[in-house]
């Protein structure tokens, strides 16, 4: 795989170039997992529809264009997959909560035995003797990727085969994945043991891994686990109830204004930028939030790369800053005369649960946040409050709604 350029031109260039293979070549080929640097038959888009450098709505409309809705009925759901993930954790942000809580309890753990860490520590380092699930782990750290099909089952081998704790499976790609996504990370994992979907997991077999990989590996079945049995006994009481999706508070355009760029949305030029009284803008990088452990190298030059290019693509000097202490982004507020934090909205995750952290303090100082949130989502999300099937029967409605059919 190449190593990806993180800006808007990049990811547009590389959309026009997989528009031909978004219909019937896709279909047929996405689930083939051809190794390191051959991943052509899926778009390898997500690093930069993570970051909004590319759209879900531009996207599917390039698919739709060329090869018409049910042409591109496979590419368009999986596109969606992406907004009904993170539709769903917005209806449901205490799973996000129980997740950090059941990991700090996963490290302290992994810090009390040492056959667990030894065991871990094999896994992440691709040094299990499993060819297969040791080659994914040195393409996941060598490249920040890994197929979707691959993930599945490096996720399934984690959690059934070598019987490791889930959360520090997902930890690990949440760490070194270039598009790695809060909902995205957590709910796919949470889908392979049993939490996502009650009592429905997704086991890895050797047929279906030398098939897909075209040989590339050929496992026995005795390598593998033999069931896979949901581990619903972490989460006895079930899933939350769904409850309402938060309703940002929109600018004010007469207020004076600090904008806020993250990697959550790298595309504020999109927004109404001339009619808010801009005083000041930053770029907050928020990489390092993703774990208490060392954040990859190659994720935070991406994100970084980013944010600069979403600065200069807005038009107005941004100061970078580091999510650290929220009394830095406040202090940048009071200094340029800001009352209000304006930004594109930012989904449950580790950037949300700092701003929410930083909202006394901002309060304190009568600054108040403020977010934009796209159309996209708001025909998303609604649809996202049990399975997926649930959004696949809305999508004619979602793309009247976006006007693409």
């Amino acid at each position: 795989m190449q190593r990806m350029e993180a800006t808007r031109a990049a990811g547009e260039a590389m959309l026009e170039a997989f528009v031909p293979r978004m219909g019937r070549r896709y279909a047929s080929g996405r689930n083939y997992d051809r190794g390191p640097g051959r991943h052509t038959a899926v778009s390898t888009l997500s690093p930069y529809l993570r970051r909004r450098l590319v759209l879900e709505q531009d996207v599917v409309a390039a698919a739709v264009g060329e090869h018409g809705v049910e042409g591109a009925e496979k590419f368009i759901q999986e596109v969606l997959w992406r907004g009904y993930f993170k539709g769903w954790l917005e209806r449901r942000p205490g799973v996000w909560g129980s997740y950090l809580e059941g990991l700090a309890q996963d490290f302290a753990r992994v810090d009390a035995d040492r056959r667990l860490r030894r065991l871990a520590s094999a896994a992440e380092a691709g040094e299990t003797g499993l060819e297969c699930f040791d080659a994914w782990s040195h393409e996941l750290v060598e490249t920040g990727y890994l197929h979707n099909h691959a993930r599945m089952w490096f996720a399934s081998i984690w959690i059934f085969t070598l019987k490791l704790p889930w959360r520090l499976g997902a930890d690990f790609f949440y760490r070194h994945l270039l598009d790695g996504d809060p909902a995205s990370n957590t709910l796919s994992w949470r889908w392979v043991a049993g939490l996502h979907t009650r009592g429905k997991t997704y086991q890895a077999q050797a047929w279906n891994i030398t098939k897909f990989t075209q040989q590339r590996f050929t496992p026995r079945d005795s390598e593998l686990a033999r069931d896979a049995e949901a581990l619903a006994a972490e989460e006895p009481a079930g899933l939350p109830a769904v409850g309402p999706l938060r309703e940002p508070v929109a600018p004010d355009p007469a207020v004076p204004t600090l904008l806020l760029i993250t990697e959550e949305d790298c595309r504020v030029e999109d927004f109404d930028l001339a009619g808010l009284d801009v005083r000041a803008a930053v770029t907050l990088a928020a990489s390092h939030l993703r774990s208490s452990l060392s954040v990859a190298e190659g994720v935070v030059a991406f994100e970084e790369a980013a944010l600069a290019d979403a600065a200069a693509r807005s038009g107005v000097e941004a100061t970078p800053m580091r999510a650290a202490a929220a009394d830095g982004l406040v202090a940048m507020a009071v200094r340029a005369g800001a009352r209000q934090i304006v930004t594109p909205y930012v989904p449950e995750g580790p950037l949300r649960d700092w701003l929410r952290a930083a909202a006394p303090t901002l309060a304190k100082e009568g600054i108040g946040l403020c977010e934009w949130r796209r159309d996209w989502d708001a025909a998303v999300w609604p649809h996202a409050t049990a399975g997926f099937f649930k959004v696949k029967q809305r999508i004619p409605e979602i793309l009247h709604a976006a006007g693409l059919a």
